[in-house]
């Protein structure tokens, strides 16, 4: 308690507001008495005051309940001490009778409906929740995702069918509420059958109060009959919650049994354990005598077989030496063999060698040709290319032309115009100017876009003649490697001449290889001087390209000084237009300057207009909900006023009938019965 009042006190200095005096002093008597309520019904509450308690209650951890009926909470003050409770752990209790509670307090309900995991009850009594449908709705949909309300009192909040049907939805998803009290409202009998409905399927709700809603008996009736079900169901589950107890309480009894009987168990097999262990000991000393005699056996039996091993080593050892000599024969046929089989591989290794050349050459002589036609199609592209691109500079020059006449003839136009039409002379020189503008900006942009077109091509074409230079480079380096190799292996095979000399069987067979090597080297220095012609028709077509690429930017360059030439020209007209339409625009911007200083004025005046209108609307809303409580509370009092009339009718009845009966009982009335 304590610390709720010093945070509070510490709140209110930081925010620089003043405490309110009923609130500590409520603080103070809930401090004395101990307790987890917090009472502040029928203390008016400011909207400074509410931010603090909201900012408290973050932090509160102490309160249980919380009293906020008749506090005269307004709308701000409503949000932010809800908001404070969104996350509260402690409070299970809120009471917020009588606050006149609408719109914005419904949906920040149903955010605190939505966020608070520890609230139990909630009581609304004689608000107006039930007015504005959408804030209603809002507040169903935080109801529908609760899981923790028990409680809910919505007596006299103006609910009609529509937040009746909205309420239902709610129930449907709803799975904790037990007591549901809508007295006093006007939900009609459509509101009835929804929520009839929307009980059929809920089985939590027990006790649902809807006296005063001008519904029908029979939907009375089996809304009745529903929630007796659902307690009848709650008793059921209840008694069954308490039999799985008492038999949880009845299992654990019996685990300790066993445990006990388990216990016992083991002390039994312990103390037949050690008895083993001592039979054991002794058993295994009687073993161990035992093993000492097989010891001294054993050792007898390892020296005959150490005999035995001796003798067969010898015997293994003439063996090896008989296996060794036939081991070295056999290796001496082998080494014979294998001199004779690296000679075979070698020849095959040269013949496949030669070949998988000759096959590369042909396959590089292949992907030249391939090269070569690309880059032919590659030329005859940008030949096409060039050619529609200066169809398309033709197209522009045509285009250029008939805008220059259009707009001589829209400023002909216009000068005509100009006497008659003055109003509306700015709005068509400001239409004309922009057509124009973005007219020679779209021309401008199309011509640069042309030009970088074209600029990129040359960059390609320029990227491709150096990826040629690359390839022929490449192919150079390859044939020189391949010569270095070719050298290389000359000289492996007059080395392997001058080592296989002393063999005069197979000098032949090595020259017959010389003489092919000698024929793959010529072929090679043909295919060499091939893809040299090759590599100069190449060079000659990409200089051929680059005087094109030369020629096309000289054009490009040209078509750039015509179109700046024509464009200094239509600077100059677009000029003289302007100096003859400046001092017409000075005398609109006149008009216009008074113009705009009117609108300012009616701006200025439709905004209070607007203000007036909102406050007119709160203050409407505000009397429409003081006459909607009014209206209540008149009917209670005719309702009251209609029975004290009756039981004065009922005494006035009691009251003849006892001045009848004295009259006749006395003897006046003796005296006038004869005469009658």
């Amino acid at each position: 308690m304590e610390d709720f009042r010093w945070t509070y006190l510490q709140l209110c200095k930081e925010g620089g507001v003043e405490p309110q005096e009923s609130v500590v002093a409520q603080l103070q008597d809930s401090r004395a008495a101990h307790s987890s309520r917090l009472d502040l019904s029928g203390h008016s509450l400011s909207t400074d005051t509410c931010s603090i308690l909201a900012r408290a209650f973050q932090k509160d951890a102490v309160f249980t309940e919380v009293s906020l009926s008749d506090c005269m909470l307004t709308e701000e003050g409503t949000k932010m001490l809800l908001a404070g409770l969104f996350h509260n752990i402690s409070v299970k209790c809120l009471d917020l009778k009588g606050n006149n509670l609408r719109s914005t307090g419904a949906e920040v309900l149903g955010k605190l409906l939505g966020c608070n995991k520890t609230l139990h009850r909630l009581v609304l009594e004689w608000n107006a929740l039930g007015v504005w449908e959408e804030s209603f709705s809002l507040f169903c949909d935080g109801l529908a995702s609760n899981n923790t309300l028990t409680h809910l009192d919505l007596r006299n909040n103006q609910i009609n069918h529509h937040g009746a049907s909205e309420l239902a939805l709610a129930l449907r998803r709803n799975s904790t509420l037990q007591e549901l009290d809508l007295r006093w409202n006007n939900i009609g009998l459509l509101g009835g059958r929804s929520l009839l409905e929307a009980l059929q399927k809920n089985k939590s709700v027990i006790q649902l109060e809807m006296a005063g809603n001008n519904i029908p008996s029979d939907i009375l009736k089996a809304l009745e009959q529903s929630t007796g079900h659902n307690s009848e169901r709650e008793f059921t589950l209840r008694e069954s919650r308490n039999k799985t107890h008492v038999l949880s309480r009845e299992i654990q009894s019996l685990k300790e049994e066993k445990g006990r009987q388990f216990l016992s168990l083991m002390e039994t097999i312990d103390r037949q354990r050690e008895e083993m262990g001592r039979s054991t000991k002794s058993s295994s000393a009687q073993i161990g005598q035992l093993q000492q005699a097989l010891n001294e056996r054993k050792s007898a039996i390892n020296s005959l077989t150490a005999k035995l091993q001796m003798t067969e080593a010898a015997l293994a050892l003439s063996e090896q030496k008989g296996q060794s000599m036939g081991e070295v024969l056999c290796r001496m046929k082998a080494e014979k063999e294998e001199q004779k089989e690296q000679q075979s591989r070698l020849r095959k290794k040269q013949e496949e060698e030669s070949s998988l050349r000759e096959g590369k050459l042909h396959r590089e002589i292949q992907n030249l040709m391939e090269t070569n036609g690309q880059l032919r199609s590659k030329v005859e592209e940008l030949e096409c290319r060039c050619k529609s691109q200066q169809q398309q500079i033709f197209e522009l020059k045509q285009e250029l032309t008939n805008s220059t006449a259009e707009l001589k003839m829209r400023l002909m136009k216009a000068e005509d115009r100009l006497e008659s039409e003055k109003r509306r002379s700015k709005q068509a020189l400001e239409d004309m100017e922009t057509l124009r503008h973005k007219e020679v900006e779209n021309v401008s942009q199309h011509l640069e876009e042309s030009e970088r077109a074209l600029q990129e091509r040359i960059f390609k074409l320029e990227a491709q003649r150096i990826q040629l230079e690359e390839e022929l480079g490449k192919t150079k380096a390859a044939v020189v490697t391949e010569r270095a190799q070719a050298e290389e292996e000359l000289g492996k095979v007059r080395t392997q001449m001058r080592l296989e000399e002393e063999q005069q069987e197979h000098v032949s067979s090595l020259e017959e290889k010389l003489r092919s090597l000698r024929a793959s080297m010529q072929q090679l220095q043909m295919h060499c001087s091939q893809q040299k012609q090759s590599i100069s028709e190449l060079q000659a077509k990409s200089s051929h390209q680059s005087m094109e690429t030369d020629g096309l930017r000289r054009r490009i360059e040209e078509l750039q000084q015509d179109l700046s030439g024509k464009e200094q020209e239509k600077m100059a007209e677009v000029s003289r237009v302007r100096v003859e339409l400046l001092e017409q625009i000075g005398q609109l911007e006149a008009d216009k300057t008074a113009q705009e200083g009117l609108k300012a004025k009616i701006s200025a005046l439709e905004r209070e207009m607007k203000v007036l209108t909102n406050n007119h609307r709160e203050v409407l809303l505000d009397k429409e909900s003081e006459k909607s409580s009014l209206l209540e509370k008149l009917r209670l009092k005719e309702v009251e006023i209609q029975r004290m009339k009756e039981d004065e009718a009922q005494r006035a009845s009691y009251l003849q009938s006892a001045i009848l009966s004295y009259v006749q009982g006395s003897p006046l009335g003796r005296y006038s019965s004869p005469n009658k």
